[in-house]
């Protein structure tokens, strides 16, 4: 493990005050160490702060959503890979179109967990709705019938260790289910972004994002408002529950 620096501890995102913390430099050459360090609860310093060295992100979201939704009846409608790579497509259309920050998601084959922030543009719910409307759209059998269970279940993450523990849940999930023996073998997840920096389908806000746009001196780019998606009735718009239940 590379030696420890100091960096700026983001204000208003996790933990609305100001300070310092310590984190370790990941080891690029030794990525079997990181895949098991990065699930190992004694290596909370694998998931660094998604905010670093002062680049300006998360513009007026005062906090994390840990988002959860499940499919109809908790049937596995997401259990081929062609429905799991056509969510996330949509989720990162989604993304562009709301402007909000994806910093974890893994896809399950009958629901699926978020960690995002709250959208540049619009409500948080009708983002949701519009992510589960263009899904459904697209893999609703052809004899119709509900795709989603109408509701979603949010739960506020405002602390680093919280933001971990999620992320650490999430990309665990394949395995404690079975589906694959290591977090590294399941393609829908962001377990693979933060081993290695590799890009997926998803944009994940992370550091390994961070350094690459100030090598390149970029800035996040959103979509412009004119290409936002149709928009949805208020009437459909989703309701919100508290804490989801960890149900892998």
């Amino acid at each position: 493990m590379g030696k420890g620096i100091r960096v700026p501890r983001p204000c208003h995102v996790l933990c609305d005050r100001a300070g310092t913390l310590t984190l370790a430099v990941p080891n690029p050459g030794n990525s079997q160490s990181k895949c098991s360090q990065i699930t190992d609860t004694q290596f909370a310093s694998e998931y660094p702060p998604p905010m670093p060295w002062g680049l300006k992100r998360f513009q007026q979201a005062y906090c994390l959503h840990f988002i959860t939704f499940s499919c109809f009846n908790r049937e596995p409608l997401l259990a081929t890979p062609r429905s799991r790579d056509l969510f996330e497509r949509t989720l990162e259309r989604a993304r562009g179109w709301y402007g909000f920050y994806v910093n974890g998601y893994v896809v399950m084959p009958e629901h699926v967990h978020l960690l995002i922030t709250e959208p540049e543009r619009g409500r948080l719910s009708l983002a949701i709705q519009m992510l589960k409307q263009n899904v459904a759209r697209e893999l609703r059998a052809p004899e119709g019938g509900p795709f989603w269970l109408e509701r979603y279940y949010d739960f506020n993450v405002w602390m680093e260790r919280k933001r971990i523990e999620k992320l650490r849940y999430m990309h665990r999930n394949p395995v404690k289910r079975g589906l694959v023996a290591r977090p590294e073998d399941w393609s829908w997840s962001s377990f693979r972004h933060y081993v290695s920096g590799v890009e997926g389908a998803v944009e994940i806000e992370s550091q390994w994002t961070a350094r690459k746009r100030e090598r390149l001196g970029l800035m996040p780019q959103i979509v412009r408002q004119d290409q936002s998606p149709r928009p949805v009735s208020a009437k459909y718009v989703e309701t919100r529950t508290g804490h989801p239940r960890e149900r892998g």
